[in-house]
């Protein structure tokens, strides 16, 4: 049975599992949602947005230089406890992520990060370049989510495809990482070097 992007969409939220252990799930349940709950449960993967909330008062500060040492970057993954946090799997991800950030430079952590000041001026140049296109106003309104998501995706390290699975988000790594350790993870803040950069 052929498995839908809405059905996908549904299971992600509720279930915090990742696009395609969502797939999987619902290609094993003859695409029946409670079932797929169920068998994502049973799997540990829906654990994650369970999580989501608790503290993260620990972790660890992971550096990572690449390779000419021309570029580096210091990024602060937090978790619950020092057992999780002294785990190499937990430091893997961290290097996962501090790579991301090599490759992508992202400029945020997540949207809300972003000052409001610059996500209004984005909001106002995407609708003046719609506006630009002849668009009317309440087509506008159903276009201009999808034009911020697409923002959000290039400049936020959540929302960015991570280059060395095209398949996750880092958002989607991170929820996965959590459904393996048990424990809420979070990404803090982090800072980007580059040799002769601002």
């Amino acid at each position: 049975m052929a498995v839908s992007s809405e059905q996908i969409k549904e299971l992600r939220e509720r279930t915090g599992a990742g696009m395609m252990d969502c797939k999987k799930a619902l290609e094993e349940t003859n695409a029946d949602i409670e079932k797929a709950v169920t068998y994502l449960r049973e799997k540990g993967l829906a654990k994650a947005a369970k999580r989501a909330g608790r503290d993260t008062g620990e972790g660890k500060i992971i550096s990572y230089i690449h390779g000419t040492g021309k570029t580096g970057v210091i990024l602060e993954l937090n978790c619950e406890t020092d057992f999780v946090a002294n785990n190499a799997d937990f430091e893997a991800l961290g290097k996962e992520i501090a790579l991301q950030i090599t490759a992508m430079n992202p400029l945020y952590v997540n949207e809300e990060s972003i000052p409001k000041e610059e996500m209004e001026n984005e909001l106002s140049i995407q609708k003046a370049l719609l506006e630009k296109e002849g668009k009317k106003a309440e087509q506008i309104e159903k276009i201009l989510p999808g034009k911020m998501k697409k923002y959000y995706s290039e400049i936020c390290l959540i929302h960015q495809t991570s280059i060395r699975d095209n398949t996750k988000t880092i958002h989607e790594l991170v929820q996965e990482a959590i459904a393996k350790f048990g424990e809420n993870i979070t990404i803090r803040r982090f800072a980007r070097f580059q040799v002769g950069g601002q």
